[in-house]
């Protein structure tokens, strides 16, 4: 991946564009960044081969498909060693309802958002979690109220 020195404005620019509306055509961002599309292409191309772009997703809208719930759950583990950790890392992996997971430093190992349709489905995702993983000393579950902001955009 390469540094963020050797991003030029113009790549920033593009990447301001596709971060914000990923269905744009070539033509409109190359339009937008004052380039023809062949060079406005090579320069995409190139930030996916470095990882810099690495996908283009559409955003749904969680209340729309039945998700109306979000949860924040906080995890303390007493065992820190290479196969827990990659026991849990697979576990998580594997349940669609985890959109992200953080290992921390601090007095808390791990932060997972969780998004769910009820209390029920959470119970039941909190059931399957606990099962898996051994050795979780605490779990604690945040639960929103709002969703003041939310993006996915970095500040480039």
């Amino acid at each position: 991946m390469p540094p963020a020195a050797e991003l030029d404005h113009i790549d920033r620019a593009i990447l301001r564009l596709i971060q914000r509306d990923a269905s744009l055509s070539l033509a409109e961002i190359a339009k937008e960044v004052r380039l023809t599309p062949t060079p406005c292409w090579k320069r995409i191309r190139r930030m996916e081969q470095a990882g810099v772009v690495t996908g283009r997703v559409a955003l749904v809208e969680p209340a729309a498909v039945g998700l109306d719930v979000s949860v924040f759950v906080a995890i303390e583990t007493g065992d820190h060693s290479a196969d827990w950790i990659d026991r849990f890392a697979a576990t998580v992996a594997k349940m669609p309802q985890v959109l992200a997971c953080w290992r921390l430093g601090g007095d808390v190992d791990y932060l997972l958002h969780v998004v769910v349709s009820d209390m029920a489905a959470f119970d039941a995702f909190y059931r399957r979690l606990t099962a898996e993983v051994p050795s979780l000393r605490k779990v604690t579950s945040r639960f929103a109220m709002e969703r003041v902001k939310d993006t996915t955009a970095l500040p480039i």
